[in-house]
């Protein structure tokens, strides 16, 4: 049976919508059964307390970069914080993601940790809109060149290159030319460094 297509631009089948629909009451959930208040969540993820009420009661519908960073402060795997029905197998089941113009597949369900993601940007060039939450992220080009701003850096990444910061940093990440990049991106509160081998580019 299609799926419908809503406002953010991502085909909703049956089974996506009601997965959404139980998001909201279940970070609620979660952070009450561990004692959170909104205003502390706030502070641990760098969301605001009207947005992250709002993912509550469901007037804000849930997105990767919002959750993300909700379920590391929590310390659980992202699939467990939206209710993703588990499988009994090993292996990771990638569910491609649209978020924000880019292809998301999760390639770890761990909870708690690194968890490893594979990005693909479509190359739609946007504003950079610079973000911060808790945490540590490592980038590895695959293909392309990405072009990442990180406080007073303007890097651009080509493939085989690798970068890593702390998230409290401002951030932004995309496409360096408006062609396609694909990288693999970690997440995680700490972690053995990579070497980074990009070099600033001239304003």
């Amino acid at each position: 049976m299609p799926g419908r297509r809503c406002n953010d631009g991502v085909e909703h089948t049956p089974e996506l919508s009601e997965v959404l629909a139980g998001v909201g009451p279940r970070l609620r959930r979660v952070r009450n059964e561990r004692g959170v208040t909104l205003a502390t969540l706030s502070g641990a993820t760098g969301i605001s307390t009207s947005t992250l009420s709002r993912l509550e009661s469901g007037q804000r519908r849930p997105s990767l970069e919002l959750l993300l960073p909700i379920a590391r402060a929590h310390g659980i795997a992202l699939d467990e914080l939206v209710g993703a029905p588990p499988t009994g197998d090993p292996r990771v089941r990638a569910e491609p993601r649209r978020v924000n113009g880019m292809t998301v597949l999760p390639l770890t369900r761990q909870p708690g940790s690194l968890q490893a993601f594979k990005l693909v940007l479509s190359g739609e060039q946007r504003p950079p809109d610079l973000k911060t939450h808790e945490g540590y992220e490592w980038f590895y080009v695959l293909s392309g060149r990405l072009r990442v701003l990180l406080a007073d850096h303007d890097l651009v990444l080509k493939a085989g290159e690798a970068a890593e910061f702390d998230t409290r940093l401002p951030h932004w990440f995309g496409s360096a030319d408006g062609r396609p990049v694909e990288l693999l991106s970690l997440f995680g509160p700490q972690g053995e460094r990579m070497h980074v081998r990009a070099r600033p580019t001239r304003r």
